[in-house]
């Protein structure tokens, strides 16, 4: 008896299945390999693994946007960044080229523009900082700075003083002292939300206030943490504004350092420790500029 030859819409079937799952298979490798790259690369850029929620909710939830030398956990509610991660540490030959322009970031969900604060009283506050970030990781990074997802609404007399300061100490002082050190920074907002709902700069909600924890990522750790308000003067000592981490976090909903072993947290976020950084001598420091 003849054997029956499979009907042409069942082989055009199987072909059709065979090839979807080659694709299938080549997706799933190739998704694979680049979560693996990106978690690498975010390990390069983070001690104790990338900064995330205490408790996922809207205002608490962000997307990561990879740029070079710095991560930024950017929330499309807020439209601000949450935090930003970057290294610093001792080069050789640092260059520091021309001041570039701010710039839309298209992976934002909304439209900030390089202008979009003009006129409102507010300065475009850099989380990963110019000068730093350009001394250290080059060119391309210097001008991902500018890009509007690393900014945010900062009052002048904090941006271009008192923080200015606090950035100048990092990078002049704590990394030729340490060598290496992690910077995690970014926006403190109001603790009920809708008491601040309607405080933008167009799209951006304004913060209350900003924090930055630098680390020494040793064998044995060390953290300063700083939370300054839009307030300020912009001369007053840096030490004025000392902080715990866990103070942060509790005020952002954030945890900083999600791989940080429970024991080692609780001394190392819980207490405000300025023994070992040198702030008496730098305090007090003007400004480079």
């Amino acid at each position: 008896m003849a054997r029956r030859r499979p009907s042409r819409a069942l082989s055009r079937w199987r072909r059709q299945t065979r090839r979807f799952g080659i694709t299938l298979l080549f997706v799933l490798v190739g998704s694979g390999l680049w979560y693996t790259q990106e978690q690498e690369y975010r390990d390069s850029l983070s001690w104790m693994g990338v900064p995330t929620w205490e408790r996922l909710t809207p205002l608490t939830a962000h997307r990561v946007l990879r740029n070079e030398g710095f991560l930024v956990g950017w929330s499309d509610v807020r439209v601000n960044p949450l935090w930003v991660s970057y290294f610093l540490y001792e080069v050789d030959d640092a260059r520091i080229g021309p001041r570039p322009d701010f710039r839309r970031d298209w992976r934002t969900l909304w439209p900030i523009a390089a202008d979009s604060y003009f006129g409102s009283g507010y300065d475009r506050g850099h989380l990963a900082p110019n000068y730093a970030i350009a001394s250290v990781h080059g060119a391309e990074a210097q001008r991902q700075t500018f890009l509007m997802s690393n900014i945010s609404p900062q009052r002048p007399d904090l941006n271009r003083r008192l923080w200015q300061r606090l950035e100048e100490v990092v990078i002049d002082h704590f990394v030729p002292r340490f060598g290496v050190v992690q910077v995690i920074t970014g926006p403190v907002f109001p603790e009920r939300f809708f008491d601040n709902v309607l405080n933008r700069v167009g799209l951006v909600e304004i913060p209350e206030a900003f924090y930055k924890i630098v680390v020494v990522p040793a064998e044995a750790p060390m953290v300063v943490a700083f939370l300054m308000p839009q307030s300020v003067r912009g001369d007053e000592p840096l030490d004025d504004y000392l902080v715990s981490v866990e103070e942060i976090e509790a005020r952002t909903g954030l945890n900083f350092f999600p791989q940080l072993p429970e024991a080692v947290a609780e001394t190392l976020e819980g207490e405000v420790v300025a023994e070992g950084w040198a702030l008496e001598e730098v305090a007090r420091l003007p400004a480079r500029f």
